[in-house]
């Protein structure tokens, strides 16, 4: 089975599970949370098709790979997953219920002295916790319990985190969710602004806040420039 790869500039960006051994080397890493439990984040072959599966046991990690798409250049992104069942008490508008089966996570840059005070601090403290400057803006794709469809919802600790609710609530558990986004356009909706340069693309399954466990398979993630060209 071949490694997880995010390929390179002007071909198709292409998310297909590998060996745990080879993540590295294809630019693909679990990245850990401070104090946080990691999720794990597998190969798998569900109906002959490559996914990763992703279970979280009280745990959060992201499965990150670093890109560098210019604002120019930005796209479509596409990108796929299933979830047998939701997490019966998470909420991402609450922060001591904010988890997700799924999530598929968007880091951008941007000119830091835009910062408010208070996320200068903050960004700041998590720099010193994590070895590294947070982006300057964060855009997850999510499936949430009950919240609309579109809506926006911003993270309770920094407005610099927003999520869009791709699927919501029960009645497409355990079906495979096929998603397209248009990138600069989600961005604009969601923090009023045009977007900075794309740095990472991440997975991330989350149950630390419910104390719970979860399950969720991710499918391929396809980047396509705004010419229409895999990139």
């Amino acid at each position: 089975m071949t490694a997880l790869a995010l390929a390179a500039c002007r071909t198709t960006a292409e998310l297909k599970p590998g060996a745990t051994e080879q993540a590295s080397a294809s630019g693909w890493e679990t990245t850990p949370l401070p104090t946080k439990r990691l999720t794990r984040y597998t190969p798998q072959v569900i109906d002959g098709r490559p996914v990763i599966q992703a279970d979280a046991d009280s745990a959060v990690s992201l499965y990150r790979r670093r890109v560098h798409v210019a604002t120019g250049d930005l796209g479509r992104l596409s990108f796929s997953w299933m979830v047998p069942e939701l997490i019966a008490a998470a909420d991402l508008s609450r922060n001591e219920t904010e988890d997700a089966p799924v999530r598929v996570v968007l880091a951008f840059d941007g000119d830091r002295n835009k910062l408010s005070y208070k996320n200068r601090l903050l960004f700041d403290l998590l720099e010193a916790v994590m070895g590294e400057e947070p982006p300057y803006a964060t855009l997850m794709y999510v499936w949430d319990n009950r919240a609309p469809l579109e809506s926006v919802i911003t993270a309770g600790r920094t407005d610099r985190i927003r999520k869009i609710v791709v699927d919501s609530g029960p009645a497409q558990a355990a079906i495979w969710r096929l998603h397209e986004r248009d990138i600069a356009s989600d961005y604009r909706r969601a923090f009023g602004e045009d977007p900075g340069a794309l740095i990472s693309v991440a997975l991330m399954t989350d149950s630390d806040n419910t104390r719970s466990t979860t399950r969720a398979y991710y499918g391929e993630v396809r980047l396509v420039g705004a010419n229409g060209q895999p990139q």
